[in-house]
């Protein structure tokens, strides 16, 4: 009982004394608020910008397990240069090829996206991420198309025999 009380009063203790009621704002100074915006200021000032020519591209309508590709042009327009360390599409039917080297300010490259429309269907929409230097950090441009399912695709089973009888594949 003894230890237990001992805890209890050691506990109480501590709460009152390390919980004091500074502000923790009134320890901000001024001066060093203003220098860090100047600071970021310049920084952004420095960083690399893109503009595009285009961020969405509508491939209309194609066929199914059709590939198609275009191509998405950067412009590095700020002041610092451009690395773009990953390009990502949304998922693996969208394959993106990127610069590999710095863009410098005002040079432009070249963003090459193929979309594979095997397995898809109807409107579809896929984003590539691009990780960046900007002051964003991921640039994202988008693709879309509608997808015409194949009238002459036929299910998996090829021509061959189950139970015995000769089975010839339907039309899906």
């Amino acid at each position: 009982m003894k230890k237990v009380l001992f805890i209890m009063a050691l506990s109480v203790g501590f709460v009152f004394t390390s919980c004091k009621n500074d502000n923790a704002s009134a320890k901000i100074k001024a001066e060093n608020v203003k220098t860090a915006a100047d600071r970021d200021a310049k920084i952004i000032e420095g960083s690399p910008m893109i503009e595009w020519n285009k961020t969405e591209h509508d491939f209309g309508t194609i066929k199914q397990g059709e590939k198609v590709e275009t191509i998405f042009t950067l412009t590095n327009v700020g002041k610092g240069d451009l690395v773009v360390t990953n390009a990502k599409g949304s998922c693996g039917c969208t394959v993106p090829d990127w610069p590999r080297n710095a863009v410098k300010p005002g040079e432009s490259a070249d963003i090459k996206v193929v979309f594979n429309s095997s397995g898809k269907k109807n409107k579809t929409t896929n984003t590539i991420t691009l990780t960046t230097n900007t002051e964003k950090g991921n640039e994202i441009v988008r693709i879309k198309a509608f997808v015409e399912a194949s009238d002459n695709k036929v299910s998996n089973v090829n021509k061959s025999v189950v139970n015995g009888k000769k089975v010839v594949p339907k039309k899906l």
